[in-house]
C-alpha cells in the first residue's frame, strides 16, 4: 500500500524535488536508456503525485505530474508516470493514473486529456478510456503516440 500525496511545485520540499528527480532519471535515463532534457520548464506549473512505500518521507515509488490545459496542450495532460521497478506488477501503475484521472476531473471539470504516451503502453492506456491518434513518432529514441480522452461533465 502506497501513501499518496498531491503537491505543487512550490510545495515541494527540497528533499522531495531531489528524490522526485532522481527517480525520474533513475526510470526514463537510466532504466530506459533515453538521454533527454527532464527539466523541461513544465514543472513549475504541474500538480505532482508522489507514492512513497510507507508515509511521508519514506522511498518515493510512483510519481506523475498533471499540467493544466493551455500550458503544453489545448487540452489537460499529464506525464511523467513511473512506477520504481521494486513496485511494478502489482497494480500500482493502474492506481497513480487513475489518482491522476481523477484529480483532472476535480480541477478542470469537462476537460479533454491529452498525453503523448509511450507506444508500448497504448493499450495500457486505452483501458482507461483513451484514444490513438495519429502514427507513432519517435520521442528521444522512444516510440510514442499522441491519445485522447474525451472530458465528461460527469466526471
Amino acid at each position: 500500500m502506497l501513501y499518496w500525496q498531491w503537491k505543487t511545485f512550490q510545495e515541494l520540499t527540497l528533499d522531495e524535488l531531489y528524490r522526485l528527480l532522481a527517480l525520474r532519471q533513475e526510470v526514463f535515463v537510466v532504466e530506459q536508456q533515453c538521454v533527454y532534457q527532464d527539466a523541461d520548464g513544465y514543472d513549475p506549473s504541474a500538480h505532482h503525485l508522489l507514492g512513497t512505500a510507507g508515509g511521508p518521507g519514506a522511498p518515493l515509488v510512483a510519481c506523475l505530474r498533471v499540467l493544466p490545459p493551455g500550458l503544453k496542450y489545448p487540452e489537460a495532460s499529464f506525464g511523467r508516470v513511473l512506477t520504481a521497478s521494486s513496485v511494478r506488477r502489482q497494480g500500482q501503475g493502474k492506481v497513480l493514473v487513475e489518482k491522476g484521472l481523477a484529480f483532472i476531473a476535480e480541477n478542470y471539470p469537462g476537460a479533454t486529456i491529452r498525453i503523448g504516451a509511450q507506444d508500448y503502453l497504448r493499450r495500457f492506456y486505452e483501458g482507461f478510456g483513451f484514444q490513438a491518434r495519429g502514427d507513432a513518432y519517435d520521442e528521444d529514441g522512444i516510440l510514442h503516440v499522441d491519445m485522447y480522452r474525451p472530458g465528461s461533465r460527469h466526471a
